[in-house]
């Protein structure tokens, strides 16, 4: 009996010295640091595989603190594969909300049917908006490739003004992006802020859902409306260009989504320093009144994470709670 015990306690040792644990990239794990905060790795098992060029693989790349790290390289088609993509912009003004998309303004999300577009030149006070023939109510939008690439330009001029810009997913079938994200996320000194121009320091991407989508910056939408052209968001609340393909400016739930069982919020995707974006509203419809200027905040199951900002405000987090690949 007592070599028995002797036998059970070697191996309790043992397996406490070794932490009995398996080596598996792809597993969300958790770790605690010296504060006592879990952290959970990013699980790349959660990314849909139908909206990637190529197996997710692990490399070694420079943090923005300067460190190495294993981090994630994931290549994606920049197409959404669990939903659908559009409509963006109506046919006619008669055509009601599933003939069109949404559009930010104001911190709400409006519906992009028929009776919007007609109604433009009172919702911004301003008679140069009619994008429609008052004949036919027939809705002036592209309808080519290059008129999309033509009308999506900042200095569009005259040509397209009062045009409804729609790009399809055909246009931009065979593009690619590949983004790189900590295997492990780690809390930077400060919050970094997101970049906006040539020479910003931050990233300009928030982050990847888990379709392999990006959460983009806020949308131009004061330079769009400037040009007096709409470009809509699909009621998932993205849309396209030629060169970011498919890209989300708000999370509206129609995105892959993991339920908590806890019913905290569901989880939609990753940051780009590796921490968890999760839902708006938790399972009852309420949103969180605790998160930090960067729009996160930590508890025991998920560790530090992030929940996006309403859909309306053309915005997902404020900036980084951690490090990222530079």
């Amino acid at each position: 009996m007592k070599n028995v015990s002797l036998l059970f306690v070697s191996t309790v040792l043992l397996c406490l010295v070794n932490a009995c644990s398996k080596d598996d990239s792809t597993t969300e794990t958790a770790t605690t640091t010296a504060d006592e905060a879990v952290v959970i790795n990013v699980s790349s098992s959660q990314f849909l595989s139908a909206g990637l060029r190529e197996p997710i693989t692990i490399v070694s790349k420079t943090l923005s603190d300067g460190t190495t790290a294993d981090c994630y390289k994931i290549v994606t088609t920049s197409l959404a594969t669990d939903h659908t993509m559009g409509p963006w912009c109506p046919t006619n003004i008669s055509d009601d909300a599933s003939k069109g998309g949404i559009w930010l303004e104001g911190g709400e999300a409006y519906d992009v049917d028929g009776a919007f577009v007609k109604n433009m030149a009172t919702f911004y006070k301003d008679n140069t908006w009619m994008m429609y023939n008052a004949t036919t109510g027939a809705i002036t939008k592209t309808s080519t490739q290059a008129e999309c690439q033509a009308a999506a330009n900042p200095n569009v001029g005259a040509t397209y003004k009062n045009y409804c810009v729609e790009c399809l997913p055909s246009y931009v079938a065979d593009l690619s992006h590949t983004y790189y994200i900590p295997v492990t996320p780690k809390a930077a000194s400060s919050p970094i802020a997101f970049g906006s121009g040539p020479n910003s320091t931050g990233p300009s991407s928030r982050g990847i859902a888990f379709n392999g989508v990006v959460f983009d910056a806020p949308a131009p939408t004061s330079v769009i409306l400037a040009a007096y052209t709409l470009a809509p968001f699909d009621d998932a609340g993205g849309h396209i260009n030629l060169a970011a393909g498919y890209h989300y400016h708000a999370a509206t739930g129609l995105s892959t989504e993991i339920a908590q069982a806890d019913g905290h919020a569901g989880m939609i995707g990753y940051a780009m320093d590796g921490y968890g974006m999760y839902a708006h509203f938790d399972s009852t419809g309420k949103a969180y009144t605790d998160l930090d200027a960067s729009l996160g905040h930590y508890d025991s199951t998920r560790g530090y994470h992030y929940h996006v900002d309403y859909k309306g405000k053309n915005n997902f987090i404020n900036s980084l709670h951690g490090v990222y690949v530079k």
